[in-house]
């Protein structure tokens, strides 16, 4: 594959496996150096959402980084920045609230600026002894230390844990592999209650915030059942702790709602976003504060003394501002809802295959998993590496997919992740569902 520079100069994500050259985007595709052209159904990570090479975005970006390009936020705020801001304000699920909003560069730094906000939250009201966070099992909030100390991805987790700060994890909610052997509704929501079990053993006192993904993103595609997130909200406000919500994988439309916890009519005290917030135009995230938030740390210490270099950089936040203007004038979100409808139904029928053990999802954020019994939902063993197989194959078709691995146990177990942008036509979901199983079914065929 050519690469069009010396690929020796690049340290990549794997020295194993071959990683291709892309030159140039259009909609819903990707090309890469030889000029063979690639349907992008997963949006990179779940990040491109208007498609690629709009350029009346890119345009925006050009006139921006040509009229100011930097400045520092502890200096300066560019008038985008304030005008992107008032945007989602408008956006947050509670309209009432006075919400105020941090930009970061992306999501793991959101995550991080979430817990420093959560920490002088509490410093502000004179309680320094809360500090632990709790965090949910099989969840993944980001890359950076912090981040991934809450993140409950074993897989991810295992090689760095001598370097993580302790976190306290509940069971997830997930009901096709429930870790607590139990089945929705008889269940009573034991996952859930696990919450409020958790604080009681850590210590009310010493419990500031619990983080979760209101749809599960890379590690599982999990979604909760009906009363999981309402159950959470009135623990959270029994006990007096915040609720943060991590969307920057599901925020700005992906679900079919601007933000997914509005599927349940859950309001959080803090929502993060990222990924679908500038549609991979340009690096951003954005942490949403709910007003009894930063009025607290306004009256209590006054300020949060944390930042980042690109905090509120001008030409990532116009490309922001832009993207969700262009969302909005296009009806996207609600492309989403319902071209995610009929990819959803279009992935059931894979269901029919041996291998499929589970499809899962909320609008254009759907996951498959892949078992090798179907009525035990055994994994596949680890060293057969299913979900990178596919993906080869996959690739092979012209078709990208998002594969993960670890889901059964945090070693075997694998699934794709499919969130390709909104503007995905019925006749391109089509191509890609009968790819797929053209594609397992060769697999099938190697392996039998």
């Amino acid at each position: 594959m050519s690469s069009g520079g010396d690929d020796e100069a690049i340290f990549p994500r794997s020295f194993v496996r071959q990683t291709l050259t892309a030159v140039r985007g259009q909609g819903v595709y990707i090309e890469d150096a030889d000029g063979k052209r690639y349907l992008d159904a997963c949006g990179g990570s779940a990040v491109v959402a208007i498609g690629h090479g709009v350029q009346e975005v890119v345009a925006v970006l050009s006139e921006q980084a040509s009229r100011l390009a930097y400045v520092h936020s502890s200096q300066f705020y560019a008038p985008v920045a304030y005008e992107l801001a008032s945007f989602l304000q408008g956006k947050f699920p509670d309209r009432s609230q006075n919400v105020r909003v941090h930009f970061t560069s992306g999501g793991s730094e959101a995550i991080e600026t979430a817990v420093k906000i959560v920490r002088q939250y509490w410093l502000s009201r004179n309680q320094p002894q809360r500090t632990r966070i709790l965090s949910r099992r099989q969840s993944y909030h980001g890359a950076t230390l912090g981040a991934l100390a809450l993140s409950g991805s074993l897989r991810r987790r295992r090689p760095f844990e001598p370097l993580l700060p302790p976190v306290d994890h509940i069971s997830a909610c997930f009901c096709y592999r429930c870790p607590l052997g139990l089945e929705f509704p008889a269940c009573d929501l034991a996952c859930g209650q696990e919450l409020e079990q958790a604080i009681t053993k850590v210590g009310p006192d010493k419990v500031a915030g619990f983080i979760l993904e209101p749809v599960v993103g890379a590690s599982s595609g999990a979604v909760p059942p009906e009363g999981y997130l309402r159950l959470v909200r009135e623990i959270c406000d029994r006990q007096g702790i915040l609720l943060i919500a991590d969307e920057v994988m599901t925020g700005a439309g992906r679900t079919g709602t601007y933000f997914a916890v509005e599927h349940w009519n859950l309001v959080p005290d803090i929502i993060l976003l990222g990924k679908g917030l500038t549609s991979g135009y340009a690096p951003l995230g954005a942490v949403l504060a709910g007003e009894k938030v930063w009025r607290q740390i306004q009256q209590g210490t006054g300020g949060l003394d944390h930042g980042f270099t690109y905090q509120a950089h001008p030409p990532s936040v116009a490309t922001g501002l832009a993207v969700q203007r262009y969302i909005e004038k296009n009806a996207l979100v609600d492309r989403a809802r319902d071209r995610g409808a009929y990819l959803a139904k279009r992935l059931e029928e894979l269901r029919a295959l041996p291998c499929v053990g589970d499809v899962r999802g909320k609008g254009l954020l759907q996951t498959v998993e892949f078992v090798a019994d179907k009525k035990t939902c055994e994994p596949f063993p680890a060293e057969v590496k299913f979900s990178d197989r596919l993906f080869d194959a996959l690739q092979e078709r012209g078709v990208v997919v998002y594969p993960m691995r670890g889901i059964a146990d945090g070693n075997k177990g694998d699934h794709i992740l499919i969130a390709p942008p909104f503007i995905i036509e019925e006749q391109q979901i089509d191509f890609l569902v009968e790819q797929i199983a053209a594609a397992l079914q060769e697999m099938g065929q190697e392996t039998g």
